[in-house]
């Protein structure tokens, strides 16, 4: 059996070993969180566009829709009250203008959730608490080696060397 890294359970790492690993694991974590906030901008985006089409909507169905709807309703109205034609008229720019203001606030309800969104500040706060959380961390106290008096740390280190 062996660990994620390929060493066998229970070896000792190097202090190097360690090292590395935890440098690829930071990577690995900045890299997630880079593609996380990438993401969420692309939702973002996307909540954005819906808002500006419903938006776009609303102002061509109130352009679109004003001479055809308005002759109709005009007409309508006055064939069924025989009101003065300039009121009925009247009474068919106001119902095509309620249209669109539903419309517009569908649109502005969209664009709302669009800014409330605060992805990416969440990504980039978690990004510096990380960062804040490995700067203050202090390697775990080792205890003294008792070496023998002919073995210095020096000569580890040159012995060390000379093997790799």
């Amino acid at each position: 059996m062996s660990a994620p890294d390929g060493s066998p359970v229970g070896a000792e790492r190097s202090i190097g070993e360690l090292f590395a690993s935890a440098t690829e694991n930071m990577s690995a974590l900045v890299h997630d969180e880079i593609a996380l906030a990438k993401a969420q901008l692309k939702q973002d985006a996307k909540r954005g566009a819906r808002s500006g089409v419903v938006l776009t909507l609303a102002g061509l169905v109130l352009l679109f829709s004003l001479p055809m709807l308005s002759f109709a309703l005009a007409y309508g109205i006055h064939t069924w009250s025989d009101w003065n034609l300039a009121l009925c008229f009247l009474l068919s720019f106001v119902a095509n203008c309620l249209v669109a203001g539903v419309l517009a606030l569908i649109g502005f309800v969209f664009a709302k959730k669009a800014k409330k969104s605060r992805g990416p500040q969440k990504v980039a706060a978690s990004m510096k608490e990380t960062a804040g959380v490995l700067q203050k961390a202090k390697p775990h106290p080792r205890p003294e080696l008792d070496l023998p008096k002919n073995r210095t740390p020096a000569a580890i280190e040159a012995v060390g060397r000379s093997s790799s």
